[in-house]
């Protein structure tokens, strides 16, 4: 074995505690302005959504998880409610640089689908921009299809948004 290549100790958890919705914000902020130079229009989304959860969800009907690696968090995941019955919403799908080829963002889409079918949900959705391919590529592995698209400039860009949605009675569990 190299020097460089150890095994890492990888931790999904439940976003419970001090400091992780904190740095779901800050997370999101920083990585998406290095990436992809998008501006605090990006942030101030990210926050809303993380305040919306910490202010007013329903434990029985809406989750968040953290990932680290070796300590330290490096990926989360938010599932919510949506506005219509039966239907909820996967949000805030995050892994940062360092962390990424370790599986991170599939085992946060995997915990937040097995939680979706144990509280009863037919059908995850979500939002998200055709240039966040590796994200794609998860929602693609567990079934999702995309419903449509649309151009819109947001975040100081030009960017093409996405529907995307999964029936999870048709989706292996």
């Amino acid at each position: 074995m190299s020097q460089g290549a150890r095994h890492r100790q990888v931790v999904v958890r439940r976003a419970d505690r001090p400091g992780d919705l904190g740095w779901v914000v800050m997370a999101h902020g920083e990585l998406y302005d290095q990436q992809f130079g998008w501006n605090t229009d990006f942030e101030a989304l990210v926050a809303k959504i993380v305040a919306d959860y910490a202010t007013g969800h329903s434990p029985i009907t809406e989750a968040a998880w953290i990932a680290e690696v070796d300590g330290e968090r490096a990926g989360c995941v938010f599932l919510v409610a949506d506005d219509r019955p039966g239907v909820a919403r996967l949000r805030v799908l995050l892994v940062t640089p360092t962390a990424r080829g370790l599986g991170l963002g599939t085992r946060l889409v995997e915990e937040s689908l097995t939680f979706a079918r144990e509280a009863g949900y037919r059908r995850v959705t979500l939002w998200t921009n055709d240039n966040l391919v590796s994200a794609r590529r998860i929602y693609e592995h567990f079934g999702f299809t995309l419903v449509d698209e649309e151009p819109h400039h947001s975040f100081g860009h030009d960017l093409v948004g996405q529907h995307w949605t999964l029936d999870l009675h048709d989706s292996p569990a």
